[in-house]
Protein backbone atom coordinates (compact mmCIF):
# COMPACT_ATOMS: atom_id res chain seq x y z
CA UNK A 1 0.00 0.00 0.00
CA UNK A 2 1.19 3.47 -0.73
CA UNK A 3 0.49 6.49 0.75
CA UNK A 4 -0.57 9.83 -1.06
CA UNK A 5 0.17 13.30 0.06
CA UNK A 6 0.54 16.83 -1.41
CA UNK A 7 0.34 20.38 -0.75
CA UNK A 8 1.50 20.47 2.39
CA UNK A 9 2.90 24.09 2.58
CA UNK A 10 4.34 24.54 5.85
CA UNK A 11 4.63 26.65 7.23
CA UNK A 12 3.07 28.71 5.42
CA UNK A 13 -0.30 27.49 5.01
CA UNK A 14 -0.78 25.38 8.12
CA UNK A 15 1.82 25.23 11.54
CA UNK A 16 1.74 21.42 11.45
CA UNK A 17 0.53 18.43 9.48
CA UNK A 18 -2.28 16.93 11.49
CA UNK A 19 -1.49 14.10 13.61
CA UNK A 20 -4.99 12.59 11.55
CA UNK A 21 -2.32 12.35 8.76
CA UNK A 22 -0.14 10.20 10.42
CA UNK A 23 -3.20 7.68 11.57
CA UNK A 24 -4.41 7.34 7.81
CA UNK A 25 -0.99 6.87 6.52
CA UNK A 26 -0.23 4.76 9.21
CA UNK A 27 0.55 0.80 7.45
CA UNK A 28 2.03 2.13 4.16
CA UNK A 29 4.64 0.75 2.62
CA UNK A 30 6.04 3.83 1.11
CA UNK A 31 4.68 7.40 0.66
CA UNK A 32 4.47 9.80 -2.12
CA UNK A 33 4.72 13.26 -1.81
CA UNK A 34 3.60 15.02 -5.36
CA UNK A 35 4.80 19.24 -4.28
CA UNK A 36 4.58 22.17 -2.55
CA UNK A 37 6.16 20.67 0.70
CA UNK A 38 7.70 24.08 1.28
CA UNK A 39 9.69 22.83 4.28
CA UNK A 40 11.95 19.89 3.39
CA UNK A 41 11.37 18.65 7.29
CA UNK A 42 7.87 17.53 6.21
CA UNK A 43 9.96 14.56 4.17
CA UNK A 44 11.66 13.65 7.84
CA UNK A 45 7.81 13.88 9.33
CA UNK A 46 6.74 11.46 7.04
CA UNK A 47 9.65 9.25 6.94
CA UNK A 48 8.56 8.40 10.02
CA UNK A 49 5.79 6.58 8.92
CA UNK A 50 7.91 4.61 5.79
CA UNK A 51 10.14 5.54 3.09
CA UNK A 52 9.42 8.74 1.04
CA UNK A 53 9.74 9.50 -2.46
CA UNK A 54 8.73 13.30 -3.25
CA UNK A 55 8.66 15.88 -6.02
CA UNK A 56 9.05 19.56 -6.05
CA UNK A 57 5.97 21.99 -6.45
CA UNK A 58 5.58 25.81 -7.47
CA UNK A 59 6.33 26.69 -3.81
CA UNK A 60 8.89 25.06 -3.02
CA UNK A 61 12.11 26.86 -2.66
CA UNK A 62 14.44 26.89 -5.31
CA UNK A 63 16.97 24.43 -3.45
CA UNK A 64 14.30 21.84 -2.64
CA UNK A 65 13.38 22.17 -6.11
CA UNK A 66 17.15 21.30 -7.28
CA UNK A 67 17.13 18.55 -4.66
CA UNK A 68 13.95 16.67 -5.51
CA UNK A 69 13.54 17.28 -9.21
CA UNK A 70 9.91 18.11 -11.25
CA UNK A 71 9.38 14.55 -12.20
CA UNK A 72 9.83 10.92 -11.08
CA UNK A 73 9.25 7.66 -11.95
CA UNK A 74 8.65 5.09 -9.13
CA UNK A 75 8.87 1.28 -10.34
CA UNK A 76 6.33 -1.09 -7.89
CA UNK A 77 7.43 -4.02 -9.37
CA UNK A 78 5.74 -4.33 -12.98
CA UNK A 79 4.04 -1.43 -12.27
CA UNK A 80 4.94 2.38 -13.43
CA UNK A 81 4.14 5.42 -11.48
CA UNK A 82 4.57 8.95 -12.68
CA UNK A 83 4.44 11.47 -10.07
CA UNK A 84 4.72 15.30 -10.97
CA UNK A 85 3.15 18.65 -8.88
CA UNK A 86 0.41 19.37 -11.57
CA UNK A 87 1.49 23.06 -12.20
CA UNK A 88 3.76 21.92 -15.37
CA UNK A 89 0.47 20.81 -17.02
CA UNK A 90 -1.11 24.09 -16.15
CA UNK A 91 -4.89 24.52 -13.53
CA UNK A 92 -6.24 21.38 -15.75
CA UNK A 93 -3.94 18.19 -15.70
CA UNK A 94 -4.85 17.43 -19.28
CA UNK A 95 -4.57 13.55 -19.18
CA UNK A 96 -3.99 12.41 -22.74
CA UNK A 97 -0.56 14.67 -22.35
CA UNK A 98 0.61 13.67 -19.29
CA UNK A 99 2.16 10.00 -20.14
CA UNK A 100 4.33 11.83 -23.06
CA UNK A 101 6.39 13.76 -20.03
CA UNK A 102 7.61 10.13 -19.40
CA UNK A 103 8.15 9.14 -22.61
CA UNK A 104 9.30 6.33 -23.56
CA UNK A 105 8.17 4.71 -20.16
CA UNK A 106 4.67 3.13 -20.31
CA UNK A 107 2.93 4.52 -16.84
CA UNK A 108 -0.27 2.43 -15.12
CA UNK A 109 -0.91 5.57 -13.04
CA UNK A 110 -0.22 9.37 -12.28
CA UNK A 111 -0.20 11.01 -9.30
CA UNK A 112 0.15 14.83 -8.90
CA UNK A 113 -0.79 17.35 -6.59
CA UNK A 114 -1.58 21.30 -7.33
CA UNK A 115 -5.07 21.54 -7.10
CA UNK A 116 -5.80 20.97 -3.80
CA UNK A 117 -8.72 18.95 -4.29
CA UNK A 118 -9.08 15.35 -5.34
CA UNK A 119 -8.74 13.53 -8.00
CA UNK A 120 -9.30 9.92 -8.43
CA UNK A 121 -9.93 8.78 -12.48
CA UNK A 122 -9.27 6.07 -15.05
CA UNK A 123 -8.09 7.72 -18.65
CA UNK A 124 -7.40 5.21 -21.32
CA UNK A 125 -6.37 2.32 -18.62
CA UNK A 126 -4.23 4.82 -16.52
CA UNK A 127 -4.97 5.96 -13.33
CA UNK A 128 -4.79 9.41 -12.68
CA UNK A 129 -4.79 10.07 -8.92
CA UNK A 130 -4.47 13.74 -6.86
CA UNK A 131 -4.95 13.19 -3.32
CA UNK A 132 -6.03 16.48 -2.71
CA UNK A 133 -4.64 18.45 0.62
CA UNK A 134 -4.16 17.83 4.18
CA UNK A 135 -4.12 21.10 5.23
CA UNK A 136 -5.39 23.75 2.59
CA UNK A 137 -8.13 22.41 0.35
CA UNK A 138 -9.87 23.89 -1.75
CA UNK A 139 -13.59 24.78 -3.82
CA UNK A 140 -15.49 23.30 -1.01
CA UNK A 141 -13.36 19.98 -0.72
CA UNK A 142 -12.53 18.85 2.98
CA UNK A 143 -8.72 17.72 4.04
CA UNK A 144 -8.01 14.52 2.39
CA UNK A 145 -4.77 11.95 1.64
CA UNK A 146 -4.85 8.92 -0.12
CA UNK A 147 -3.73 5.67 -0.81
CA UNK A 148 -2.78 3.49 -3.77
CA UNK A 149 -3.39 -0.21 -3.49
CA UNK A 150 -0.88 -1.87 -5.90
CA UNK A 151 -0.96 -5.31 -7.04
CA UNK A 152 0.24 -7.70 -10.08
CA UNK A 153 -2.10 -6.84 -12.31
CA UNK A 154 -3.71 -3.50 -11.49
CA UNK A 155 -3.45 -0.23 -9.78
CA UNK A 156 -5.99 1.78 -7.13
CA UNK A 157 -6.53 4.92 -5.85
CA UNK A 158 -9.05 5.81 -2.54
CA UNK A 159 -9.18 9.17 -1.19
CA UNK A 160 -9.01 8.91 2.82
CA UNK A 161 -11.12 12.00 4.39
CA UNK A 162 -9.38 13.83 7.15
Amino acid sequence: MIGVVSDTHIPSRARFLPPVLFKALDGVDLILHCGDLVKEKIIDELAAIAPVEAVSGNMDPPELKKRLGRLKLIQIGRTAIGMLHGDITGRRVPFRHVASLFAPNKLQAVVFGHLHEPVNEEYKRMLFFNPGSAVDPRHGFSPTCGVLHVDEQKISGEIISL
